[in-house]
């Protein structure tokens, strides 16, 4: 954006400039020949006077006298210097009188065709040619006919000080050009800069710091903007903390009935039974202290276990359920420790959702495997079992009564760890986590 508004300018800069540089330079130039041709005809009219009531003989020494006599350009007007070299080297601009009976007297030219015109028409002409320009001017009223007083302004004469003065014009077109670049850079910078913060407390209200504000600056559509995000955050970080005090209430409110189902299980008469209910009511107490307590967290680290153990204890746990349906389980884990970047209770409650939608949405007897291997950046947790599958993963629409939260789960778990989630659909299901790698563990 900042070099956009840079280029903007600079090119309705540079259009403005040559709209006005260039019809002045042609102007300069004009001046600059009405100057020397002005000045040139002013000499030749000087002699008309005396042309007209003096004779060859007197006439000639007065000429020779206006040809030796050059005015300076870069002097003081009015002041003149004077030159020892012929006429014809004088920097002025070299007279010749034409004479009705064909005496020419001053600078030696030839009797040019606008020389003849003139005197055959009796008027003053200006003829320019690719050497510059003629100024002839008649005088009447000899007895003889009419002489021609010719001036000649050269190219070079014409054009004199015009070169440093487009030089002039080109360098006031580059500083004012800079100038409005230099100019519309600050501006843009002003506009840029609060833009760069907004953006900045964006990534890091995206990454999790709800603390992050933004500074109120610049335009005042920019300000606007950083009080809207401003506003914004604090209304997340309302709703998270909101959200995780309803989980941990509602997660509170269960342990009443869990105690109950504790204690009924132990007032069972079969030892075995009420071992293996009180087993499975405290298992779902731990999850619900888990559930509470990572509710409750704040701007922690990501916790860490070795995955080995964790899915070797769960896969061990859901093994007695599966003899009981029949199903065949198999178990391929990787020799431990594979730490990840995942606490116990998460990745915990993860498996327990996979391993819960193959024993809610496939028949007994529907055989399931379970593998975990290590990888260069953590580990791989694989699940699948031999059922019919499932054509969708969204929540609410896994199909079979499921709300797709086991998968929802997995799927945050995986990217909590900074690792990938994938389901491969059609017979069967195979669900691949990827799970991250813990820092600071081997």
């Amino acid at each position: 954006m900042r070099k956009r508004l840079a280029v903007l300018v600079a090119a309705a800069m540079s259009l403005v400039l040559v709209a006005f540089l260039v019809p002045l330079a042609i102007l300069l130039r004009s001046v600059t020949a009405d100057r020397a041709v002005t000045a040139a005809t002013a000499k030749a009219q000087s002699l008309t006077s005396l042309v007209a009531t003096s004779d060859a003989a007197a006439l000639r020494p007065a000429v020779d006298q206006l040809n030796t006599t050059c005015t300076n350009q870069g002097a003081t007007p009015g002041r003149e210097l004077r030159h020892p070299e012929p006429p014809k080297e004088c920097g002025g601009h070299p007279v010749t009188v034409f004479l009705p009976d064909g005496t020419v007297l001053g600078a030696p030219t030839p009797r040019t065709p606008g020389v003849t015109l003139a005197a055959a028409q009796g008027s003053s002409l200006t003829v320019e040619d690719a050497d510059g320009r003629e100024i002839l001017v008649a005088v009447q009223g000899l007895p003889r006919g009419t002489a021609v007083v010719r001036a000649f302004v050269d190219r070079a004469e014409l054009t004199r000080g015009l070169g440093a003065a487009w030089l002039v014009l080109a360098g006031l077109g580059v500083v004012l050009l800079a100038l409005g670049v230099f100019v519309a850079d600050r501006l843009a910078r002003s506009i840029v800069r609060p833009v760069h913060e907004l953006a900045a407390v964006s990534r890091r209200l995206a990454e999790g710091d709800l603390d992050a504000r933004a500074r109120p600056g610049g335009p005042g559509e920019v300000r606007s903007v950083a009080a809207a995000l401003n506003l914004l955050a604090a209304r997340i970080r309302d709703l998270v903390r909101q959200e995780r005090e309803a989980v941990a209430d509602i997660s509170h409110r269960l342990r009443t009935p869990l105690t109950v189902l504790r204690l009924d299980a132990e007032s069972l008469r079969d030892p075995a039974e009420a071992e293996r209910i009180t087993g499975h009511a405290e298992s779902l107490e731990r999850q619900v202290t888990a559930l509470i307590d990572q509710a409750r967290a704040r701007d922690s680290a990501p916790g860490s276990c070795d995955a080995a153990v964790v899915v070797g204890e769960r896969a061990g746990f859901w093994s007695v359920l599966a003899q009981d349906q029949d199903r065949a389980v198999t178990v391929s884990l990787d020799d431990g420790p594979l730490p990840v970047a995942v606490g116990e209770p998460e990745l915990a409650a993860c498996l327990d959702a996979l391993l819960g939608n193959v024993f809610a949405h496939t028949p007994e007897g529907t055989a399931y495997a379970i593998r975990l291997t290590a990888t260069p950046d953590g580990a791989r947790l694989e699940v699948s079992d031999e059922g019919p599958g499932f054509d969708e993963v969204s929540r609410g629409a896994s199909g079979a009564g499921s709300t797709g939260l086991g998968l929802d789960i997995a799927r945050q778990t995986a990217r909590a760890s900074g690792g990938e989630f994938a389901v491969t659909r059609g017979t069967g299901a195979r669900i691949v986590l990827d799970l991250g790698k813990a820092l600071g563990m081997p």
